[in-house]
């Protein structure tokens, strides 16, 4: 059987779970992140739902479309 190399060792996780280190290190992690701006967010969100309101329009007028068609062709 191989050897783990201290690399391997060193990298394995601590058996069980602690819920302070959680939290720590969570509030370590949001720390590092970048918040938008208010103006970053209104923008951004306004252009998330022109697009999804773009994309449910096309999906409708292909649907009626297909619909359109089937009518003519099974009538």
């Amino acid at each position: 059987m191989a050897k783990k190399n201290e690399a391997e060792i060193q990298q394995t996780p601590p058996a069980g779970f602690n819920i302070g280190t959680f939290f720590d290190e969570t509030k370590e992690e949001l720390a590092k992140v970048v918040w938008p701006s208010r103006q970053q967010l209104i923008s951004e969100s306004l252009g998330v739902l022109l697009m999804v309101t773009l994309a449910a329009t096309f999906i409708y007028l292909v649907d009626n479309l297909f619909a359109w068609v089937a009518l003519q062709v099974f009538r």
